[in-house]
């Protein structure tokens, strides 16, 4: 069995799409049939995103931890349970390509870390054109590169295991958990073959992720947007 972990923090607005994207993913014919579990860990969620969930079919699992690593790991953890063999990772703002999973088993590595692309700017008004021009300039789309992206994200679950999974960490968790892999020798994939959209929105859930890097490149460029904090 597969399994997907989507952790979700107050997700009302994106979660929804980025379900349909994971059954698409699950139900895609290279995989031969095999059985994908897909679970959102609902992390002290306080809008709709619960409800919208419960209307795929998907299990979830509640906390009230405030903390991307800790919901990361819990997700794994039921999921183990349940038998699978392979661990697959987004963000409740991204979608998945359809072949995202077949991707990630076809590169036969211990650990797959994806790139990730934007499609859609608006969140950024004043400065859209400026920062995805940025964004494409310092962004490495392509295999060889070496970002790390909680979005993006496949490991086996016997790799997984044997560095003790996600720390507890309220950001960077998958920077510790792809370090802790390579000291521990695993063969990790840099690939841009799985293919993962996710949202440039300023709002950021975690204090060093995707958004919070782009509303530090606005702030490198002297460009005046601020930078919010999620409530």
């Amino acid at each position: 069995m597969i399994g997907i972990v989507i952790p979700a923090h107050d997700e009302a607005s994106l979660v929804g799409a980025c379900i349909e994207a994971a059954l698409a993913a699950a139900r895609h014919g290279g995989l031969y049939g095999e059985s994908v579990e897909i679970v959102v860990v609902l992390d002290a969620c306080s809008d709709g995103t619960a409800e919208i969930v419960a209307r795929h079919p998907v299990a979830s699992l509640s906390l009230a931890l405030r903390n991307v690593g800790a919901a990361r790991a819990a997700g794994a953890q039921q999921l183990l349970a349940r038998g699978a063999r392979w661990l697959a990772f987004t963000d409740a703002d991204s979608r998945v390509a359809d072949d995202w999973l077949v991707q990630q088993l076809r590169l036969q590595a211990d650990v797959v870390c994806g790139t990730v692309a934007v499609d859609d700017w608006s969140d950024h008004p004043r400065h859209a054109l400026l920062l995805e021009q940025h964004f494409r300039r310092t962004y490495t789309d392509a295999d060889g590169h070496r970002h790390i992206h909680g979005a993006n994200l496949g490991v086996s679950a016997q790799a997984y295991q044997s560095v003790g999974g996600f720390l507890p960490r309220a950001s960077s968790e998958d920077v510790a958990l792809v370090q802790a892999l390579q000291q521990a020798g695993a063969r990790i994939a840099w690939s841009a073959a799985p293919r993962v959209v996710t949202s440039a929105r300023r709002v950021a859930r975690a204090p060093a992720g995707f958004a919070a890097a782009l509303c530090s490149a606005v702030d490198a460029m002297r460009l005046p947007v601020p930078v919010l904090a999620a409530g």
